[in-house]
């Protein structure tokens, strides 16, 4: 290859790393500014809440241990089934040891060389591992039969009957909370789905800020209510600054904001009017403020009758202003109704006002058109004719 080809080719090198390097710079920055946006965000989107607690005094962390059951089933999973695990071996073997005690005690192991008339406290314990394996037997009432307690011995019954009554209390307890696990209503929140974005557009000639829910199980929310807070941070009158200020957005739908027939997706919409606080925001603003909209949805489920409450937030980025949402449900020709969740979170842009003051003053304006004013200027003057008649 001669000189002016080699030349070529480092040239080709070089745009290509240059390239290269660029579009990792431009991924890079874009995926740490995402993440610095998600850290930002107190409610994911599918529900978990992003704060922590510091410099807990350690007499309120001992309250979390008298209310242990709730604090059993808040943990995770492999933390709860640590536990289980734990709680039937930890029994299992301490009243193993404690069979064992009574065995040797009593002198009823082989090493003691009991005469042939000798009549041992618990039949057919040789050791510790046939302690444990008599532990098991009692504790889970298998009753092999081969190992049993006699007579001879008061504190063999007294410890058999203290390690069967603390055998129910530990199986009660355990399978209790993991049935309880199972069959939380938090489990029953993740078939609620609501839509990537949220829209600002018209609806009923009004400005309003539209989310989509849908409920992926045939089976209803009794009850449900919707409603949203805005968080963002304010400062009041007084110089003081309120990080996660809370207010109170109303979402409805076409019935109102209570018992929802929610057996196919719904839109549920916020009015923008002059109490709402997006009055004052505008489509070239909307980017550049800095809030987070939370939504919730509170039911009762219909095949367990418990309460569960669904939870979704919205930045400024996820809200999309002069879009709708892409209808989804249709009738088929075998007159059933089917819903598209393709669509689910689809929109399309359509014709908004840039802000709902612009829409409001545009309403005002029209309406002073069909009306009549009075004009301060204007004056009355009365003139006398006079009629001359000649005869």
């Amino acid at each position: 290859m001669d000189a002016s080809g080699q030349n070529i080719l480092k040239m080709l090198i070089r745009v290509l790393t240059e390239r290269m390097f660029k579009h990792l710079r431009k991924w890079f920055v874009t995926h740490c500014s995402r993440r610095s946006r998600q850290r930002a965000r107190l409610v994911s989107k599918d529900g978990r809440c992003n704060i922590e607690f510091g410099n807990v005094d350690a007499r309120s962390r001992f309250i979390f241990f008298v209310d242990i059951w709730t604090t059993v089933l808040d943990l995770k999973w492999r933390y709860k089934m640590t536990i289980f695990i734990s709680a039937f071996l930890g029994s299992w073997f301490l009243f193993g040891l404690l069979w064992y005690v009574v065995a040797y005690v009593h002198k009823d192991l082989p090493e003691f060389h009991p005469p042939d008339n000798h009549t041992p406290c618990v039949e057919n314990i040789h050791g510790m591992t046939s302690a444990f394996l008599f532990s098991l037997e009692t504790q889970v009432t298998i009753g092999y039969g081969y190992r049993c307690v006699t007579e001879q011995c008061a504190s063999a019954i007294f410890l058999l009957i203290f390690q069967s009554i603390l055998g129910v209390i530990i199986n009660s307890f355990m399978c209790g909370a993991i049935l309880a696990k199972i069959s939380r209503s938090k489990k029953r929140a993740k078939t609620i789905t609501f839509s990537k974005n949220a829209v600002i557009s018209k609806r009923g000639g009004k400005l309003c800020l539209l989310i989509r829910v849908a409920n992926l199980r045939k089976s209803l929310l009794i009850g449900g209510h919707i409603y949203g807070k805005l968080l963002k941070t304010t400062v009041t009158p007084e110089g003081e600054t309120i990080i996660l200020d809370q207010t109170n957005i109303n979402f409805v739908v076409d019935a109102g904001n209570e018992n929802l027939f929610f057996i196919s997706p719904l839109t549920i919409y916020h009015i923008i009017d002059h109490n709402s606080p997006f009055f004052h925001m505008a489509a070239e603003t909307l980017s550049q403020q800095d809030f987070e909209l939370v939504v919730f949805l509170d039911g009762t489920v219909e095949s367990t009758s418990a309460t569960c409450q669904v939870r979704t937030s919205y930045v400024p980025e996820e809200v999309l202003w002069g879009y709708r949402f892409v209808p989804i449900v249709s009738k088929t020709k075998e007159g059933k109704y089917r819903v598209d969740f393709h669509n689910f979170s689809k929109t399309v842009e359509v014709e908004t006002p840039h802000c709902a003051m612009c829409l409001y003053n545009e309403k005002d304006a029209r309406a002073r058109v069909k009306l009549g004013y009075d004009n301060p200027n204007f004056s009355l003057s009365e003139v006398s004719e006079t009629v001359d008649t000649k005869m």
